[in-house]
């Protein structure tokens, strides 16, 4: 039962990381109708951030904030400069653009940082564990957790008591409406990246915490994963993300835990076969969207 429990905890450390990747997934998608590949080198620009605040001796406690704050302003720059030029062009069109820009992040990264993984410097707290009725549970599994909890509060609370939420959440349902309704494009869609900056910033953050190193390709599994889970949940759906994220963090860590060690080569394709059968019985995803159509903007 022990075992079970503890397993049960680092499943929810998992699903909450991918729960916030997948997201920043469905907020774009939900508005754009385009799923941006490049969001993972998000996650890697919070690594390289962290990376560079402790080479220069900045404090984990500042250099988590700053690092998101990095991903946030990346995200705003991407949106600007690679998907505005071409918003209505077509799903393709917007599809391919998002694969370039992870592409040439990709390369920036190798070429001007290195090819290499590079270690993070991470506070000592991080390394230690702490007893709870008999378990031992890292530090970092805790503030994963935790700080997945107040995201997820955050985003609801920002998303339903905000003006700009409000507008977000009108934009997903009807966007062209939206707009006859005096809603802004630009600063919506803006302001949609810097959400799903800020939450791949967070992701980041936990993830480096949890390898404690970055490398070029640090954000490339995790936004398939986190792709994966938005599918699982009903992509453009919100909840879903949440949903699927943290579905897919039980299958992983529970497949990890109890197949026999002769069988644990075929995790992954065990793990989205089960992904397939949940699809098979819920085609639209766990909790679909209330419209899978999406306008053009």
């Amino acid at each position: 039962m022990e075992l079970f429990i503890q397993q049960t905890v680092n499943a929810v450390a998992l699903g909450g990381t991918y729960a916030l990747l997948a997201l920043g997934l469905a907020i774009i998608f939900s508005i754009m109708g385009m799923i941006n590949f490049a969001h993972g080198e998000l996650m890697t620009t919070t690594g390289y951030v962290l990376m560079y605040c402790g080479l220069a001796g900045v404090p984990f406690y500042l250099a988590a904030p700053l690092a998101v704050v990095g991903a946030v302003l990346a995200a705003m720059a991407m949106e600007r400069l690679a998907f505005r030029p071409v918003r209505n062009s077509s799903g393709a069109t917007m599809l391919v653009t998002s694969f370039a820009v992870a592409i040439i992040l990709q390369t920036l990264f190798q070429n001007f940082i290195s090819k290499r993984s590079q270690p993070v410097a991470l506070p000592d707290v991080f390394a230690q564990a702490v007893e709870i009725g008999g378990l031992t549970i890292g530090v970092n599994q805790i503030s994963s957790i935790v700080i997945t909890v107040v995201m997820l509060v955050f985003l609801n609370l920002f998303l339903t008591r905000t003006a700009v939420g409000i507008a977000m959440r009108a934009a997903a349902e009807d966007f062209p409406v939206a707009r006859l309704m005096g809603v802004r494009a630009n600063a919506v869609i803006s302001g949609a990246f810097a959400l799903s900056g800020l939450l791949a910033g967070v992701a980041g953050v936990l993830w480096v915490a949890q390898r404690a190193s970055v490398d070029p390709l640090m954000g490339f599994v995790p936004v398939l994963k986190a792709f994966i889970a938005a599918i699982l949940g009903g992509l453009g759906s919100l909840t879903g993300a949440v949903a699927g994220g943290f579905a897919l963090g039980f299958i992983e860590i529970y497949l990890t835990a109890y197949l026999p060690d002769d069988i644990q080569p075929f995790k992954e394709s065990l793990g989205l076969g089960l992904v397939i059968l949940l699809l098979l019985w819920r085609p639209n995803g766990l909790i679909p969207a209330v419209s899978l159509s999406k306008e053009k903007v």
